[in-house]
C-alpha cells in the first residue's frame, strides 16, 4: 500500500534556519499510522519497535489527515481494485438513519452539567494530567 500512498503523502517541511532533529522516513510513519488504525491501539501504547515517538507519529497523522491523504488513499485503492476487476457492485448495502426534526425545537440543546467526575477519563483532562 505504501507504493500508492507515497505519491499522496505531502513532503515534510524543511526548516529554513536548519537544525532540529533528523526527519523520520515517511514510510516508517505510514507503517506506524496504519498499525494504530488497524490494531486500534492508543497512540501512547505505540510499540517501541517502530523507532519513533508517539507524538511524532500522531503529529504526522494529523498533518496527513488535514491534507486529505487518507481519503485520497481510499479512492486510489478503490480505483486500483476496480481496474483489476476485483470490485463487485451487483449487491450494495446502504445503511442510513433518518430522524425528523420537530418544529419549533431549539437548534442546539445543551446537556445539563453533572459536576466533576472522580472516574479518570482521557476525554476529561480536568481529572487526568497525563492525557494528551
Amino acid at each position: 500500500m505504501w507504493e500508492i500512498a507515497k505519491l499522496l503523502v505531502p513532503p515534510s517541511k524543511v526548516r529554513p534556519q536548519g537544525g532540529g532533529t533528523q526527519d523520520t522516513p515517511a514510510e516508517t510513519l505510514f507503517a506506524t499510522n496504519i498499525y494504530v488504525l488497524v490494531s486500534g491501539c492508543a497512540w501512547r501504547a505505540l510499540p517501541p519497535c517502530f523507532g519513533i515517538s508517539k507524538s511524532t507519529a500522531h503529529r504526522r497523522f494529523l498533518i496527513w489527515s488535514r491534507a486529505g491523504v487518507w481519503g485520497r488513499l481510499h479512492e486510489a485503492v478503490l480505483h486500483r481494485l476496480d481496474d483489476a476487476g476485483l470490485i463487485d457492485v451487483t449487491r450494495v448495502v446502504l445503511d442510513t438513519a433518518h430522524v425528523r426534526a420537530k418544529r419549533g425545537a431549539n437548534t442546539q440543546v445543551r446537556a445539563p452539567w453533572t459536576g466533576a467526575s472522580r472516574v479518570p477519563s482521557c476525554t476529561s483532562c480536568r481529572t487526568r494530567t497525563d492525557c494528551p
